[in-house]
């Protein structure tokens, strides 16, 4: 059985800290539960950032990846989130892939008394049940009741 690949939007590359801190819990999280993640600081640490053109190098990969990839599993921490991350999910919205949503910040970034992030942002989700989809802790990414879990298993 081939595993659901999962791109893995997130802005902890930027920061050494948080790329040895919090991102490999999540990215464990995630292959324990069967996913292959693509994340993608690692998939593009290969790029000269010396080099003229690197940036637009570094966002064809990542496009790439996300148009290439099952699903997207986009840490939506901040106020506002990344803006990295919120294009990454846009196009994995327009793109109609599974999409899933994680943010341990408890502050609010919302105007939706509903949703605690931007609207849009749930556009990719069930109107009802939505809350499957959104996680707020690391231990939360293995729950079996949760539509990871259920979207992993499904062939």
């Amino acid at each position: 059985m081939t595993r659901k690949r999962i791109y893995l939007a997130n802005p902890y590359g930027f920061s050494q800290q948080q790329k040895t801190l919090l991102l490999p819990p999540i990215v464990q999280a995630l292959e324990a539960m069967g996913a292959e993640v693509w994340e993608p600081f690692e998939r593009n640490n290969q790029i000269d950032v010396s080099q003229t053109g690197w940036a637009y190098s570094v966002a064809q990969a990542d496009l790439n990846d996300v148009k290439n990839c099952d699903g997207i599993f986009a840490i939506a921490n901040g106020t506002p989130p990344d803006e990295g991350v919120m294009v990454e999910l846009g196009v994995a919205i327009a793109l109609d892939k599974a999409i899933f949503l994680f943010r341990d910040d408890f502050r609010r970034c919302t105007d939706s008394e509903q949703y605690p992030l931007n609207l849009m942002l749930f556009s990719g989700l069930p109107q009802v049940g939505w809350e499957d989809y959104y996680y707020t802790c690391v231990d939360e990414i293995k729950s079996t009741e949760k539509a990871l879990y259920s979207w992993l298993k499904r062939k």
